[in-house]
């Protein structure tokens, strides 16, 4: 015989409330226009720091598109923020991956892209030495200082502890400082 309050399936889809009685557990989720409103700006932050200002556009849409596919099917909604800070991760890696699999062309010199303003960007210099670092420690700088997240969010986006993540975030700082010295 069923217990009163059983779970059903993996994410506990149905609960049973009384004998025979079965109720649906419905993730009340905002509006998908609404979560690219609150959080755009600061996912462009995370990618411009982990893929730079050129590539940062294509990740942004490419994370959002996986976003917006992935929504309908959410369990949950606790932290929406540091789940798309988490796809924008796995995009930038993604991106990296594509990077090196392309071919370099040897016969001939690459052309240099001209700046989109003329002025340079702020920080510049240390952003490119951002991208420089390797990923996770990337990452962590990247978030902490583009999107001001707790440890703990950085955790989650980068799918390890807050432990780990401030260990990423303090080897990519010293590195940083040494490279600036």
């Amino acid at each position: 015989m069923l217990q009163a309050d059983r779970k059903w399936g993996d994410a506990g889809d149905l609960t049973l409330s009384a004998p025979g009685a079965f109720n649906p557990r419905v993730t009340v989720l905002p509006p998908f226009q609404t979560l690219l409103d609150e959080h755009a700006a600061d996912v462009m932050g995370v990618l411009r720091g982990a893929v730079g200002r050129e590539d940062a556009e294509d990740c942004f849409q490419e994370t959002f598109l996986a976003a917006l596919r992935a929504y309908p099917k959410l369990d949950r909604a606790e932290n929406l923020r540091g789940w798309l800070f988490t796809i924008a991760h796995r995009k930038a890696i993604d991106h990296h991956r594509a990077n090196g699999r392309r071919p370099l062309p040897v016969a001939e010199v690459a052309e240099m892209a001209a700046a989109p303003t003329g002025e340079p960007e702020p920080g510049g210099e240390v952003w490119a030495l951002v991208r420089a670092l390797p990923p996770k420690q990337r990452a962590a700088v990247a978030l902490r200082y583009a999107c001001d997240l707790p440890h703990a969010e950085i955790a989650a986006a980068l799918g390890c502890t807050p432990e780990a993540a401030r260990r990423s975030l303090h080897e990519g700082m010293k590195r940083l400082r040494r490279e600036l010295a």
